[in-house]
């Protein structure tokens, strides 16, 4: 596969978090520029996929089905704006599950390079929580952080996590997939 890959996390980075989950289709909203900063890293001809933490399954605030539906929202507005999302992994597992797939651990991200056969060190994984930087660290992709969702609070915590400091953060997608675009 030669399409460079990019990870992203869901709720924070794609669409507006909620520290009450995002339990239907009416509440996933996406961050403005979110789906066109997509449709870009397409175009550039990137493989994009997500890895998702969707613990709310396993609280029982949603089923599978309806985050599904979720799913099939954001690739519908997705196509409206020229774009696609390859796969999106998920953990439906809670913080007391001890699963493997629940970032930080890399069991989601894990998945993915199977999946996706390439080099890690050409990865780019954009996330807005610490534990989607240990996940992608723990893998070896690199990362980039976003303001958006959990992202002033964990910007705000980097320079207490050495391996980390030096992660650059963006103020929302858009803005990463611009820089990240301008590079290559």
């Amino acid at each position: 596969m030669n399409m460079p890959l990019i990870i992203l996390d869901r709720d924070g980075v794609i669409n507006e978090d909620s520290d009450e989950y995002i339990k239907s289709t009416e509440e996933f909203i996406p961050i403005a520029g979110s789906l066109a900063a997509i449709a870009k890293l397409n175009r550039a001809g990137y493989t994009v996929v997500v890895a998702t933490n969707q613990s709310g399954i396993a609280r029982g605030y949603f089923n599978e089905a309806t985050l599904r539906a979720m799913h099939d929202k954001l690739r519908t507005l997705l196509a409206a704006h020229g774009g696609r999302i390859n796969n999106i992994y998920y953990c439906p597992h809670g913080p007391d599950d001890n699963c493997n797939c629940r970032k930080p651990k890399p069991g989601l991200l894990q998945q993915i390079l199977r999946d996706y056969p390439v080099n890690p060190s050409g990865v780019v994984s954009i996330g807005d929580s610490l534990r989607d930087l240990q996940a992608a660290q723990a893998v070896g992709v690199s990362n980039m952080l976003v303001r958006t969702g959990k992202g002033k609070k964990t910007a705000a915590q980097l320079a207490k996590h050495s391996t980390l400091a030096a992660v650059p953060v963006f103020e929302n997608l858009s803005q990463a997939v611009d820089a990240l675009l301008a590079k290559h």
